[in-house]
């Protein structure tokens, strides 16, 4: 069967490295010959040495009975979504790693390959490298998942490690990150945390079999964070992780946030650094299992799609475990009614007002478990008094 490689920038490059190079290798394990078809980008693919692969008619690679498989590497959702949806109308399979793409049109793509009977795959979606979404809807779908936890994101976890190891403030964190190729020239997405928003929405969804809508869920990046916040956290046992959470509440609600928090030092989650990602599971059956690795990059991300081009390639039906509804109603729950400690760094001593809070230096504080109104209205009286600088919640 031939492949189509949407897409010939970092992932895809990978993707298409890999099929030529190693065709031999990819064809014994989908059990069948499988070779690189097609190339499609906007611009000229150069020298490299499956040029005449090259194309710019999408229509050629619907046309063709020999493309079995669709891999999107062009990110964003047009014309990303628009040549999914074809591919999967016509019968072929179709495997991303455009987190918008399964974060904003999972529900409906799922469904329109479900109804052709072949397969919408996205494990490089969400971990890169890692791999994470199989497991998920194969050896964990019945293990009754409460709760997920992660470091989604590569290139803030590198910013962090940087500030704590080297003790240099944001701006200068991120510039190295950007020389090193781990951010963008514009970092938004990954320093705003929206990156790590669409990867949580995807795996809540795929979770608890019900879409959670990225735009519902309250998310704060690492931009605000100072190298005195770390500095102070390191002093009291803790590192400051940008954190993506969700949980199954009672009543079948999702509350899902992504935000900095504050991670004992111990802690599964503490020790992951530089570029690397983790998911921590918690399940009734199960208990904790954590997910590691490389969250990102060319090859990790370009051997996850691989993986789904052979995992596709192999099956002759639809996997019917891999689906999530796309609901008229929101499963979103508005607040986490769990108390929980926070971090509070002022530009003056607030101990009056707050006196169980533990003081960790001279303006910086650790309160008592509080809900989410609670720390509202202990922040209006700080900001009465004087400012409130840094707001962190402790992830325990």
């Amino acid at each position: 069967m031939k492949i189509a490689v949407l897409g010939h920038g970092t992932v895809g490059s990978g993707v298409c490295e890999i099929l030529w190079n190693k065709k031999s290798e990819v064809s014994s394990a989908a059990g069948k010959p499988v070779e690189l078809g097609y190339v499609l980008d906007i611009k000229d693919l150069g020298s490299v040495p499956y040029s005449e692969e090259f194309t710019k008619d999408f229509s050629a690679i619907l046309s063709d009975p020999e493309v079995g498989t669709v891999a999107e590497c062009i990110g964003g959702l047009e014309p990303a979504y628009s040549y999914i949806k074809s591919a999967l109308e016509n019968g072929k399979n179709a495997v991303t790693s455009n987190k918008e793409l399964v974060a904003e049109k999972g529900a409906e793509l799922l469904s329109i390959a479900r109804a052709h009977n072949v397969n919408f795959l996205f494990e490089a979606s969400v971990g890169g490298g890692i791999p994470l979404i199989r497991p998920l809807y194969t050896s964990l779908n019945a293990a009754g998942i409460t709760e997920i936890s992660g470091i989604l994101n590569g290139t803030t976890n590198y910013i962090l490690t940087k500030m704590f190891r080297f003790g240099e403030d944001y701006s200068d964190a991120l510039s190295d990150a950007q020389k090193l190729g781990y951010a963008e020239s514009d970092p938004s997405a990954d320093v705003l945390g929206w990156d790590s928003c669409r990867k949580i929405a995807i795996l809540s969804s795929l979770v608890w079999g019900r879409t959670l809508k990225p735009s519902e869920i309250p998310t704060e990046g690492i931009d605000k964070i100072t190298a005195e916040d770390v500095k102070t956290a390191e002093q009291c046992g803790f590192s400051i992780k940008l954190l993506a959470r969700a949980k199954l509440l009672s009543g079948g609600k999702i509350f899902a946030k992504v935000s900095p928090a504050l991670v004992k030092n111990g802690s599964p989650l503490s020790t992951v650094s530089d570029v690397f990602n983790a998911v921590l599971i918690k399940a009734e059956t199960t208990g904790e299992v954590l997910f590691y690795g490389k969250g990102a990059g060319k090859m990790p991300t370009a051997s996850s799609v691989i993986a789904d081009i052979i995992e596709a390639e192999k099956l002759d039906e639809n996997i019917k475990s891999l689906f999530w509804e796309d609901g008229a109603q929101s499963v979103f729950a508005g607040t986490d009614s769990a108390a929980k400690k926070y971090f509070i760094r002022t530009d003056s001593d607030v101990s009056a007002i707050i006196p169980k809070a533990e003081k960790l230096s001279e303006n910086a504080f650790l309160t008592p478990a509080m809900t989410e109104s609670e720390i509202s209205v202990l922040e209006e009286k700080i900001n009465e008094h004087g400012k409130l600088l840094s707001k962190i919640p402790v992830y325990e």
